[in-house]
């Protein structure tokens, strides 16, 4: 891996290419965020038993993603690379789970796919994360990381709408039958196994990787890092040497993600009973809840992708840090508002501030510890830091359920204001991270301008 200061500029097609294979991972993520708790109500689940039932997401996140990174920061193949191979492989796996998700004829087996389909995601998703730092100088890890943003806003856009499309467009059914997955679900994942393998072959074949510096250092620690207890003690070991950065991001992520995942988890079913007024997930006015939600995510998603490329020019003018706080808080208070929304079509209101904050939350802590991370380490540092994203779901699966029946009466409208509470706490936690890279930028502009 060459040295950070020693990275080629890349073009704008360079970016773009090495981007691509997160619209195909988002697509498959959008549709499981919009998709899942309505395919689980569909097979039966109560409201409070869906966050317990999503847990399957972040504990696969949590096992996946150290180890893939690790093995990534180890790996060199002289034609698939170093993370490529994680690309394909995890490629292959989230499309076989798309495609048997909606076939899913009991909610067990729609539970168990979902371990198959979020373990594989990660193993794509972790190595992408990354490449930015692998091939990037630090002036243009943003901008990296922007991109990855733009198609994961266009991605989730494109599948969140899939539902609707099939329904109003074309006609296919949208009412389950016999207690079966309605087709428009079923199709929706279909296009999206396909879209998914698609497109990270392309970023597989398309980008390339330099190989390290040193080869035969590499290999000589590679040859001491084989053995699965050396591996583990190296895992476990990183985080007593987390570097201060990640460690004041994890709380920011804490609460962000606690967030998200309500948000993800209850927004159908807070929809059906604020809107529609209904809770049952075999009635017409449920599932046609569930394709409104899919175009409110939609929404959201595509305000991410415009808002990709503009977060950075507030960035430069003034901080990472400054812009991330004001769009969490804007996202929070977004999600919030949607407590007191009755109309269809206000609800995209609050969407436009949830897809500002997302835009945020996928750019700009990347793009804060990336700048304090070790360039060898830079796997296993970004899978580390998954940790502080999936903690906190797994504390949401195990106790959203709880207070969402005990104290919220089963209004699931509230856990998403709960939820937007979080999101505003993460923004003002913001404010206490040290972006170091920032600041050894702004001293190198002072020391030239000089």
């Amino acid at each position: 891996m060459q040295p950070s200061s020693n990275k080629p500029r890349l073009t704008f097609w360079q970016l773009w290419n090495m981007s691509f294979g997160f619209f195909g991972i988002q697509f498959g993520f959008a549709l499981q965020n919009a998709n899942t708790s309505r395919i689980f109500s569909t097979l039966g689940a109560n409201p409070d038993d869906l966050a317990f039932l999503w847990l399957a997401a972040p504990v696969t996140g949590l096992l996946v993603q150290p180890v893939i990174g690790y093995l990534s920061d180890n790996t060199w193949h002289p034609f698939w690379g170093r993370r490529r191979p994680f690309f394909f492989v995890g490629a292959v796996l989230a499309s076989i789970a798309l495609f048997l998700m909606p076939n899913s004829s009991a909610l067990w087996m729609a539970a168990a796919v979902l371990w198959l389909m979020d373990g594989a995601i990660n193993v794509s998703m972790e190595p992408f994360r990354a490449f930015v730092g692998d091939k990037l100088s630090p002036a243009q890890q943003t901008a990296g990381f922007a991109m990855q943003t733009f198609f994961i806003g266009w991605g989730a856009v494109i599948a969140s709408l899939l539902p609707t499309i099939f329904s109003d467009l074309l006609g296919v059914s949208n009412v389950p039958v016999n207690g079966a997955i309605p087709d428009t679900v079923r199709y929706s994942f279909y296009i999206g196994g396909a879209v998914y393998l698609v497109s990270v072959l392309w970023t597989v074949l398309t980008a390339k990787e330099a190989p390290p510096d040193d080869m035969e250092a590499f290999r000589a620690e590679r040859a001491r890092s084989k053995g699965l207890g050396h591996a583990m003690a190296e895992i476990l070991g990183g985080f007593a040497r987390m570097p201060k950065t990640m460690v004041q991001l994890a709380f920011v992520q804490f609460f962000t993600w606690i967030a998200l995942f309500a948000m993800w988890i209850y927004t159908t079913s807070a929809i059906a009973e604020n809107v529609f007024g209904t809770v049952d997930a075999q009635s017409a006015a449920f599932q046609e809840a569930g394709n409104h939600v899919g175009i409110m995510f939609a929404v959201y998603s595509g305000v991410s992708a415009l808002a990709a490329f503009i977060l950075p020019v507030f960035a430069r003018y003034t901080s990472r840090k400054v812009v991330h706080m004001t769009c969490l808080t804007i996202g929070g208070l977004s999600l919030i508002s949607i407590f007191t929304i009755h109309n269809l079509n206000l609800l995209f209101v609050p969407m436009i501030g949830v897809g500002i904050a997302w835009a945020s939350i996928l750019t700009m802590p990347y793009a804060i510890l990336a700048g304090a991370l070790p360039a060898k380490r830079m796997g296993y540092y970004m899978g580390v830091f998954n940790f502080f994203i999936v903690i906190p779901q797994i504390c949401s699966g195990l106790l959203l359920g709880s207070i969402t029946k005990h104290f919220f009466a089963g209004h699931t409208v509230n856990t998403l204001m709960l939820g937007g509470g979080c999101m505003v706490l993460a923004g003002v936690l913001t404010l206490f991270v040290k972006d170091s890279a920032a600041a050894s930028a702004k001293d190198a502009g002072i020391k030239a301008a000089a």
